[in-house]
């Protein structure tokens, strides 16, 4: 979807559509955040410094952490669908094919996009102590896997559906949700607390209002966040659909369910915040835009798509995940280096500018450290695309550089309201 012709901005100014559409972008993501990269490696910024002559020891790290797991190295892509494959439970996602096998393609691709979606709006950091039971393994998740696993057993049960028995999350049973469903289906106590659960419980409810507003992608009859799959599939040219394709469906339809953001004439630019190093040229030129959920929703969405025959294009397009695993692993590997304690003794918010400045050196971080294991492994970017490099990679190489470090914990401490990291 171009972001110009989007119900949200008809109405709107040129200039205004025109910084929409550039900050929906992830032109825009590497352009802002490579402003900033360019000045920490000048030492101009408040808060952090780059120090390049790590990158090489980095990659190294990375290739060994994704070389046990993945010693062949056909790694799948960095997605939500890793995660339900955890613990012995492992055919989780086989029994939902079977539970989907009387659908048509069309539909599973549906459910699954519904489910998708549904987990990776939940995926926000659920703190360090948080766990979930599995009742049917008796086996204990935290963290991402935790919240991958509750969603997904919560998904099939039916809470996030109208009657509370298919399988499928629509807008009616989204906003019939409440705080004690989320309570019990994540088993939060007071022993037991998961971040932001409140905040997750909004996101979700505004998930259901939005899909009632955009029925060119969700559908007039049963709104339902899967009836994307539908559009998406109007979109590809000959069985080939672009990357950016499906993360511009997502930042159009979903724009309006993130709560206390930046807008642009009343438009929700979701994941973008601002920082004053930046040069000041004009409407909008101090915003840095990341959308790392919905990024991570677009690649968690590809696999459906691919099931269905379409060919994804432009996977490189997207940029790497500015999450604090990612960032934790360029500051515990001394990439980045902070230049006070404040930035790793005191908590902060994420529109804090300890923040967006980690973040956004961190999605450069990224693009340099993919291509350093390409050039050590001998690959090219069709061969390992950087959502390879991420679940390989570098994501599990900053859980498992800061349990070695911390007990697991990141080394910036986070203010979370669960809807950003």
């Amino acid at each position: 979807m171009d972001a110009n012709t989007d119900v949200n901005t008809g109405n709107l100014s040129a200039v205004e559509r025109e910084a929409i559409a550039y900050l929906r972008s992830p032109a825009a993501i590497r352009e802002r955040c490579g402003q900033l990269f360019d000045l920490a490696c000048q030492d101009q910024l408040q808060h952090f410094r780059c120090d390049l002559s790590k990158l090489e020891s980095v990659a190294d790290y990375v290739i060994q952490v994704t070389q046990q797991v993945y010693p062949d190295l056909q790694i799948p892509f960095h997605s939500r669908w890793r995660h339900f494959e955890v613990g012995t439970r492992k055919q989780r996602l086989a029994q939902l094919d079977q539970r989907l096998a009387h659908l048509s393609p069309i539909e599973k691709a549906e459910a699954k996009f519904d489910l998708a979606i549904i987990s990776v709006l939940l995926d926000a950091g659920a703190g360090a102590t948080w766990q979930y039971i599995e009742s049917e393994t008796g086996e204990v998740f935290c963290r991402s896997e935790g919240l991958a696993v509750a969603s997904f057993n919560l998904f099939c049960d039916g809470l996030f559906s109208s009657d509370r028995q298919t399988l499928q999350a629509d807008a009616a049973g989204l906003q019939q949700l409440t705080e004690s469903d989320l309570t019990q289906g994540f088993q939060v106590t007071d022993e037991n607390p998961l971040v932001g659960l409140q905040g997750r419980l909004n996101l979700l409810r505004n998930l259901g209002k939005v899909l009632s507003q955009h029925s060119e992608l969700f559908g007039s009859e049963q709104p339902r966040p899967g009836h994307l799959v539908r559009y998406l599939v109007n979109q590809a040219v000959n069985g080939k659909l672009p990357t950016n394709a499906v993360l511009q469906a997502v930042l159009a339809g979903l724009g309006d369910i993130w709560a206390g953001r930046i807008a642009i004439a009343h438009v929700n630019l979701g994941d973008v915040w601002a920082h004053s190093a930046l040069r000041d040229t004009g409407f909008g030129s101090q915003l840095v835009p990341f959308h790392k959920l919905s990024q991570w929703l677009t690649y968690s969405l590809l696999e459906p798509l691919q099931e269905l025959g379409l060919e994804i294009t432009g996977l490189d397009q997207l940029t790497g995940l500015p999450e604090y695993r990612n960032g934790g692993l360029c500051l515990d590997l001394g990439l980045l280096q902070a230049k006070h304690a404040a930035v790793t003794q005191t908590p902060h918010l994420p529109q804090s500018e300890v923040i967006v400045e980690w973040r956004s050196l961190t999605v450069i971080l990224l693009d340099h450290i993919a291509t350093a294991i390409r050039t050590k492994l001998g690959m090219e970017e069709t061969t390992l695309p950087l959502v390879k490099v991420l679940q390989g990679g570098t994501w599990s190489a900053g859980r498992q550089i800061a349990a070695t470090l911390r007990g697991g914990t990141p080394p910036i401490q986070l203010e979370s309201d669960g809807t950003v990291f």
